[in-house]
């Protein structure tokens, strides 16, 4: 890559966008202004609501930023891969254009995971503008035999926060945002482009689990996050990716070690959780 020389405590920045105008303007000025950032790449994903005019002013101002204009939309694994193959530097941060992230947010996420012994994938203790906590920041991985007792419970996955522990192990963190080392995201093939979006992130971490990668989320940095900026002119086809990659996660991961009654039962689940809550997303739109 051009540009300046890269240090080994560098951070790329990735921001994927779409139709993210009413936040990624914030989004990206904190980032310019977050320690340690050498690098900012935003993808953005066919937006039509002014997203690429913010980011070609930031990308005036600031050197450090790049951006990439899909035509359409390939999808959230898609964009974060190409993002992280246009920067070089060291460590990676993932960040949601919906996220604000403070001037040591991201510095201090990598302190975290270069304190732990060999690789880690780390998140953080994200809250929305209302002071709640955002559950997706500690989950578990997803339990599909509970799933057939209750089909809404693949949508628990909440973790409660261990607040004895500034480092708290998880399954997995929210991919809203996520700091691992580029080498690790190397090792274990990036995100997988199978999923449009939703339930990419707990894929990434599991994989980084099986690679012997430590996954924890720092409960003593917190970030505000707008949740569902962009998704909320679509809730159906968001919901429907939800419960999409939800079942491609069990074809990965369970699939193979449970019978054939099992996995169509699975399958019933999933889609009978999707067909509930249709009306409520009709209504919403």
């Amino acid at each position: 890559m051009s540009g300046p020389a890269i240090d080994d405590d560098d951070i790329a920045a990735v921001v994927v966008s779409y139709r993210s105008a009413s936040t990624l303007d914030a989004c990206l000025l904190r980032l310019r202004a977050a320690h340690g950032v050498a690098q900012i790449r935003v993808v953005d994903n066919g937006s039509d609501d002014g997203t690429l005019e913010i980011l070609q002013r930031h990308a005036l101002a600031d050197p450090r930023l790049r951006f990439i204009a899909n035509p359409d939309n390939p999808g959230f694994a898609v964009a974060c891969n190409q993002g992280a193959a246009d920067s070089d530097a060291p460590w990676l941060a993932f960040v949601n254009p919906d996220l604000q992230v403070r001037p040591d947010s991201l510095e201090r996420l990598r302190g975290h995971a270069s304190a732990l012994a060999g690789e880690a994938l780390v998140g953080a203790d994200l809250h929305g503008e209302d002071g709640v906590r955002d559950g997706a920041a500690r989950r578990r991985d997803p339990d599909f035999a509970a799933m057939l007792r209750d089909p809404g419970a693949a949508a628990k996955l909440d973790v409660p926060m261990d607040t004895t522990r500034a480092l708290q192990p998880v399954d997995a963190v929210s991919g809203a945002l996520m700091l691992l080392p580029r080498a690790l995201f190397a090792r274990i093939g990036g995100f997988d482009e199978g999923y449009r979006l939703h339930a990419e992130d707990l894929d990434l971490c599991r994989r980084a689990r099986a690679a012997g990668a430590a996954v924890a989320v720092a409960n003593d940095v917190s970030v505000l996050h707008v949740r569902g900026v962009s998704s909320r002119s679509r809730p159906v086809f968001v919901e429907w990716h939800k419960h999409r990659g939800l079942w491609r996660y069990f074809g990965k991961f369970e699939a193979a070690r449970r019978g054939l009654a099992t996995r169509a039962a699975v399958f019933a689940a999933i889609w009978v959780h999707f067909l509930v809550r249709l009306p409520r997303m009709l209504r919403a739109r």
